[in-house]
């Protein structure tokens, strides 16, 4: 860390040089995730379609843990990032402890629905039989096995609030690399380990999360002087889970509504072929590629805008939101691009040798003939996407988390869910892709609204304060 006079960098480091140094590591290991993310569905595919749907069916459960795990996470980075930034020690010292109390309860739950509820999620659903024992044996090892994701996601906010985001780039790639390797030695039964299939996949995922949290628990412990964990005398304290969940609950349910559209988006699918389904989690998969260096992007971000918001310096703030703009929409071009021109070649990755499920008049896997217009049309909203991601993520830094709330509920629900729908009935399943770019051109204008609003209300009158010289 580096430091001025007893100040924290992320308050006097200039903003473009700081927003790399912060973002640079997170986005590395985002990238890092993605790849993980893809070769484990890769592998998962070499088996067979029933694998991989299996796989693409468990995402809205993987990611509903995700969002509390990470939603969590978000409202004790901002609660922490801002007490500092007030010199408040005691007061972010208890933000990351009720923090870590709240992943346990956590865990907890997702544990018991995952030793108890895996097979029934599948059954209602579909009623084939591969897919249903492959989802059973994966989604009970990656929930019942959870308390490895929930420590790591919960202690590395910790750490990117007091700006070791290179400290949590190195827990995040030992865990992913972990998996990668895993995958493959766990999924096909190399080197002498028994052939696992689905359920390798699952258990090399949670002891990557695992090797991952007991990374953060030391670098929490012996790298991170400016928050104090202890749990001696520990007392929840309800202001301070109230503050956190202020943040959090919103970001929660954001991440959530993502899984009930998914879910919901499944069932319409579905109804076509079961291929349409594995079509759209084999694009889940991809688009991770795109949107976690935005994510990572963000978290580089967050505590910048949140310290400075609590050290009242709004140019600071406003440089930080607009330089942030910017390299998310580099990004999302990049990711359009890469969409528009080599569709055949990212779906070819997720074909069986041996498919057989094709095109009867071409031959061609039909994961791909259903999957090229099905990229080149969801992509076109990556073109406003990264706009909205930073809104997104600047209202949860600026303490406004319903705002973000707000933006997810219209896009996945009131608008890309129902659309999808209409769309599936109007013009069958190659319409349905353009649900996407519809939400998206909602979810930005709502955005420029909400950003006027709290622009007017939270930073116009602190730079007014900052030129007559209030504080």
């Amino acid at each position: 860390m580096e430091h001025t006079k007893g100040e924290n960098k992320m308050g006097i480091m200039p903003v473009n040089k700081l927003l790399i140094n912060m973002a640079a590591p997170m986005i590395l290991s985002m990238l890092v995730q993605a790849l993980y993310n893809v070769v484990d569905s890769v592998f998962v595919a070499k088996l067979s379609q029933d694998a991989l749907n299996a796989v693409s069916l468990a995402f809205p459960i993987q990611n509903l843990m995700i969002s509390v795990g990470v939603g969590t996470g978000v409202g004790i980075n901002t609660l922490v990032a801002r007490s500092l930034g007030e010199k408040n020690q005691k007061r972010a010292d208890a933000a990351a402890v009720n923090g870590l109390f709240l992943a346990f309860l956590s865990c907890l739950v997702f544990t018991v629905l995952g030793l108890t509820c895996s097979r029934l999620y599948y059954a209602i659903q579909t009623d084939i039989a591969g897919i249903v024992d492959y989802g059973q044996d994966y989604l009970t090892i990656v929930c019942g096995l959870s308390f490895g994701i929930f420590t790591g996601v919960t202690l590395d906010r910790i750490l990117q609030a007091t700006g070791r985001t290179f400290l949590t780039m190195i827990t995040q790639l030992v865990g992913a690399i972990t998996n990668i390797i895993l995958d493959p030695i766990m999924i096909f039964g190399l080197f002498g380990f028994p052939r696992m299939e689905v359920a390798g996949a699952a258990l090399a995922t949670v002891i990557g999360q695992i090797l991952a949290a007991c990374l953060s628990v030391y670098f929490s412990a012996k790298k991170n002087p400016d928050v104090h964990i202890s749990f001696k005398h520990f007392r929840p304290d309800g202001e301070i889970i109230r503050s956190i969940y202020n943040v959090g609950v919103p970001s929660i349910i954001m991440s959530s509504i993502g899984s009930v559209m998914v879910f919901g988006v499944n069932q319409i699918l579905i109804s076509f072929t079961a291929t349409a389904t594995a079509v759209f989690g084999v694009y889940f998969k991809l688009q991770s590629f795109i949107f976690m260096p935005v994510f990572g992007l963000n978290n580089g971000m967050v505590p910048i805008v949140s310290y400075n918001y609590g050290a009242r310096k709004p140019d600071r703030i406003t440089a930080t939101i607009k330089l942030s703009m910017i390299y998310a929409v580099i990004f999302m071009l990049v990711g359009f691009l890469i969409f528009q021109i080599f569709p055949d070649k990212l779906l070819a990755l997720f074909t069986a040798e041996n498919e057989t499920v094709v095109d009867p008049v071409t031959g061609i896997p039909e994961l791909i003939t259903l999957g090229i217009p099905a990229l080149r049309t969801i992509s076109l909203s990556f073109l406003i996407a990264g706009f909205s991601v930073v809104c997104s993520a600047t209202f949860q830094a600026l303490a406004h988390g319903v705002l973000s709330l707000v933006v997810s509920l219209v896009r996945q629900l009131v608008v890309l869910l129902p659309i999808a729908f209409v769309l599936s009935r109007i013009g069958g399943l190659a319409a349905i892709w353009y649900a996407w770019p519809i939400a998206e051109v909602i979810s930005v204008a709502l955005c420029v609204f909400f950003l006027l609003r709290v622009y007017k209300k939270d930073l116009k009158p602190m730079l007014a304060d900052s030129k007559t010289g209030k504080f």
